[in-house]
């Protein structure tokens, strides 16, 4: 195999890649499934997919096409070819605006697309909990629909035209034919006319027609993906004497998962930007069954979206930092809440709509409250109930939120009673299932609590599944609704729509593929439904000892499970947000936070080595992981791929060598303590040209970063100077004791100086004491023990002096928030240093609450006009908010403030210094934060309270940005 792939690739220009790194990156999707697969592809090019289908063909190899690899039912998995489209294919290639019509390649992003209909006052209708990441191929295989699908119908209905490759290597295109034209198709002699002849040949016999219209999902249900889109066939003028309607084969690809042809562009249908007026009610219910009773009813109003989310999906956003603000509509302990939207074009309208609806529910519901929301307090909630599927990955029971059950789709009118016998039916297992999602289009997302590494429960799984198969069946409906067959219940197919429908399904596949190399194993012919698992059944695998404390989580193996695979991390820095950067400028798996804790999951489950940690393939995944934290807030599962970093680096360097480069960087306290003897000797030493050179080759730093030089003095002996100076005795507001980091101790003296200074004249006792170095450095290159002991010797020092009366306040993000974060996993006293990050504040955090005390208020600020944009430090995103820093640089009267939305600087601490990491860094910085500064007129003021991040803003754009308390302080009368 391997000569034939190394002849293959002389003439394949994309990339083709057999290690081992890339086989279990792609062995996984956002299924339960795993199977390695014998290469991944990376077409540039029509010219490679046609290359590869000619290929897999003559030697018989499979070939799966993955765009964003979201897919929940195992679509993506494969033993094959893995064909990734994600990252060439994805070119809008014609926006018609007359015709409202767009022409799109498969890897193209949901979201994306609609940024840029946007401008046409356009947009894509289906809308999936995935749209900032899924693309336009995936969801033209799976027939997504999403919240909007009410409204706007599912994506086969928006399918005008499809560009396909067949598996003879025959480039076809399949759009709407009138009955002529269909006919003069029939006559091609050609691999597109023995399609057309065949198809026409299956579908004309009335009793298969019969069987159709018996066996397939009731017609007023619009969310089916069972099998093949037979039914939509038999929909047209060609074999409905009542019906004009043409015929159109690209409705068969939808949904067929890859399993057919390829698709290399689509047409789609647009429709005109919704109405810009909106508001949404949220009511809520006591009970399950007031929820599900409710929605027959309200349906009689014109919503938009009525999506539903259950007790455990609300309970699951407590404790999620970026999700728990997003639940300040939530009234109560509701059992269930139903989010109810409507728009229009009037005002006027809109209101008559929120009273009939208001009307609705109190009259014909059991909703106890019913909240309004309106602007920005709408896209919350919805942000909420899209994190559904990945807020459930956090669950730490044991038992995982299974897909399985989770798609169907039944009729309206049947939906209440489906519903109760569906909970009778879950009954017999001892499951309560997570209810949420589509409840307005008769579809809810049902998901079991099971653990997938027990037997027992693996054969729950099954039967379970079957049990619901059987219950969809009662009711005409789809067990598929948008989530498609997959692995998991294409084995159930047979049985809903009978022998002889199945047996055209079969006929269809091998009227496109006769040799079965797209995606086998998928509608047709499946792979057992509890088999390729991502683990053995009742697998045996070995307690891991770890610095950093998992316990919470059941152990870090259990932690990198959370990553369910749904692939939030791979937005990229169009829709906003910090995570994740590496991937965002890479666009490679690897470099996603799905990526690492795939890989990590793989050898921390399958390794023999006696270091499971001990894999050149690990390193590889998490060498650009930039340590950012982003994935802690961002990643609805809570996956944490800087702690797993940490960790890794670790548990890896047990085993091997180090480079002096990671010394240099992790001790840099300690080389900073000693050159402070001396400071101008040491900054001699880093600014000379020859000792320069010496130092950059040697430490492996980047030719065009300078070093940070030292402070003639520590900031320690600055106050402590000052302090000397100023021993008056006054009544102060509050006493409180700053935290001397490490940065701010050496490197950037004036700022922690302006720091103590502005307190002192807001009124503020800054008391200091000889505290250690926070080792937020050293955490970043593993060196935990060493950091651990200095979290305990820093939890000792503050335990007794440290409360809700005196809190810590730190300067440098990175150090401070260590006592909130990192230190929580590597203190050994739990009690005093979660006492102590309850107490402990970003500076800027701090302030801003005095202000809203009405301690600190504008009267003791200039009244100076200042412009300010404020790019904030990575781990301020993503452990407390940017909001904090604009709370407090607008407290003076004329400043006027606004928070760039920028990403990740890329600098990183010393990541961005390092020789290998410079492109990589300053790429970073080139997806948002630099173009924005460099459209910045020269009187704004840029504020970043990062050390790292104000260098990096230095190195790139030649700025001097500044500490948002050096801007305050200064602002002082």
């Amino acid at each position: 195999m391997k000569t034939l792939f190394k002849d293959f690739t002389q003439t394949f220009e994309g990339e083709f890649l057999t290690d081992e790194l890339h086989q279990k990156l792609y062995a996984t999707d956002a299924s339960v499934y795993r199977k390695i697969p014998l290469a991944v592809a990376i077409p540039r090019h029509i010219s490679d997919v046609k290359k590869l289908i000619g290929f897999a063909d003559k030697h018989k190899i499979s070939l799966t096409f993955r765009a964003a690899g979201t897919s929940l039912a195992g679509q993506c998995v494969t033993d094959g070819i893995v064909v990734d489209i994600s990252r060439y294919f994805t070119d809008i290639l014609n926006i018609d605006v007359k015709n409202k019509s767009v022409k799109v390649q498969p890897g193209v992003i949901r979201d994306e697309l609609n940024q840029e209909l946007k401008k046409h006052n356009l947009f894509f209708g289906p809308n999936t909990s995935t749209s900032n990441r899924c693309m336009i191929g995936g969801m033209i295989g799976n027939n997504s629909s999403g919240t909007t699908s009410i409204k706007y119908g599912v994506t086969r209905d928006k399918i005008i035209s499809l560009n396909c490759i067949l598996s003879d290597g025959q480039e076809v295109e399949f759009g709407e034919l009138s009955k002529s034209e269909f006919f003069k198709k029939l006559d091609l002699e050609t691999g597109e006319g023995e399609i057309y002849r065949k198809l026409y040949a299956l579908l004309k016999e009335e009793k298969l027609q019969n069987e159709i219209h018996s066996h397939f999902p009731k017609k007023d249900i619009h969310r089916r993906n069972t099998g093949y889109a037979i039914d939509s066939l038999l929909d047209s003028e060609i074999f409905d004497l009542t019906c004009s309607k043409p015929i159109n084969v690209a409705q068969l690809i939808a949904g067929s998962e890859g399993t057919l042809a390829v698709i290399t562009s689509a047409t789609l249908k647009l429709d005109p930007l919704p109405p810009q007026h909106r508001l949404m009610v949220v009511a809520h219910f006591n009970s399950i069954s007031d929820c599900l009773n409710a929605v027959k009813p309200i349906m009689q109003a014109d919503l938009f979206t009525c999506e539903m989310m259950d007790k455990q999906i609300l309970d699951c956003t407590k404790g999620s930092l970026k999700y728990a603000p997003y639940r300040f509509f939530i009234q109560h302990d509701p059992q269930a809440v139903l989010l109810l939207e409507l728009n229009s074009d009037s005002i006027e309208d809109l209101e008559n709509q929120k009273n009939y609806l208001i009307h609705l529910l109190t009259t014909q519901t059991k909703s106890y409250a019913n909240s309004l929301l309106e602007a920005d307090d709408i896209h919350k909630a919805l942000e909420l109930r899209k994190a559904g599927l990945g807020l459930l990955g956090s669950l730490n029971t044991g038992k995982k939120a299974v897909a399985c059950i989770e798609d169907t789709a039944v009729s309206l009118d049947d939906f209440a009673d489906y519903m109760q016998d569906f909970e009778n039916l879950m009954q017999t297992f001892n499951q309560s299932a997570i209810y949420y999602a589509h409840a307005g289009a008769g579809e809810l997302h049902l998901r079991p609590l099971l653990n997938l590494k027990d037997s027992k429960d693996i054969a729950d799984f099954e039967n379970m599944t079957r049990g619901v198969a059987k219950l969809v069946k009662k009711y005409n409906g789809s067990l598929s609704g948008e989530h498609g067959d997959g692995i998991v219940r294409s084995n159930f197919i047979k049985m809903l729509v009978g022998d002889d429908c199945y047996q055209a399904l079969t006929e269809i596949k091998n009227i496109f593929d006769p040799s079965s190399i797209f995606n086998p194993g998928k509608i047709i012919n499946p792979l057992p439904m509890t088999e390729n698992l991502r683990y053995q059944p009742d697998q045996k695998i070995a307690e891991l000892e770890t610095v950093f404390d998992f316990s919470k989580e059941n152990g870090i193996l259990n932690a990198v499970e959370n990553c369910n695979g749904s692939g939030d991390c791979r937005k990229t820095e169009k829709s906003g947000g910090t995570m994740c950067p590496s991937y965002q400028a890479t666009k490679n798996e690897k470099d996603s936070t799905r990526g690492r804790a795939n890989v990590l999951r793989e050898y921390l489950t399958n390794s023999t080595q006696q270091n499971p940690f001990d894999h050149q393939e690990l390193k590889e995944v998490f060498e650009l992981c930039i340590s950012c934290k982003a994935c802690k807030k961002e990643c609805p599962s809570n996956v944490d791929v800087a702690s797993y970093k940490a960790e890794f680096l670790y548990q890896y360097y047990r085993s091997n060598s180090r480079h002096i480069s990671d010394y240099v960087f992790g001790y840099n306290h300690k080389i900073n303590q000693i050159g402070s003897i001396f400071p101008s000797l040491f900054n001699f030493t880093l600014t000379n040209k020859f000792t320069k050179n010496i130092f950059t080759k040697i430490f492996k730093v980047h030719k065009n970063r300078d070093l940070p030089v030292l402070s003639q003095q520590t900031l320690y002996d600055g106050i402590k100077l000052k302090q000397k100076n100023n021993s008056s005795k006054k009544s102060f507001i509050k006493k409180l004791y700053l935290f001397i980091d490490e940065f701010s101790n050496y490197n950037d003296v004036q700022v922690g100086l302006d720091s103590y200074d502005l307190l002192t004249a807001l009124n503020y006792d800054v008391q200091i004491i000889k505290n250690k170095a926070s080792g937020r450095a050293l955490i970043s290159k593993g060196f935990l023990k060493q950091a651990k002991r200095l979290a305990n010797k820093n939890i000792e020092l503050y335990k007794d002096l440290i409360s809700v009366e005196t809190p810590l306040i730190g300067i440098e993000p990175s150090a401070i928030l260590s006592f909130r974060d990192d230190y929580l996993r590597l203190a050994d006293n739990k009690r005093a240093v979660e006492k102590l990050s309850q107490n402990t504040y970003l500076i800027e955090e701090f302030i801003a609450n005095e202000i809203k005390l009405g301690n600190i208020n504008a009267d003791q600020f200039s009244k100076e006009e200042k412009q300010i944009k404020i790019h904030a430090h990575c781990h301020q995103k993503a452990l407390s908010q940017s909001k904090f820093t604009f709370d407090m640089l607008n407290c003076p009267e004329n400043f006027k403030v606004s928070i760039l939305s920028s990403g990740c600087c890329g600098m990183a601490g010393s990541f961005g210094y390092e020789e290998d990491n410079y492109d990589l860094s300053m790429s970073i910085g080139e997806l948002q934060l630099f173009p924005h500064l460099r459209n910045i007129e020269q009187n704004v003021i840029i504020s970043a309270n990062g050390t790292s991040c104000r260098h990096q803003i230095k190195d790139a754009v030649q700025i001097n940005a500044q500490h948002p308390v050096s801007i305050l302080k200064n602002a002082l009368i």
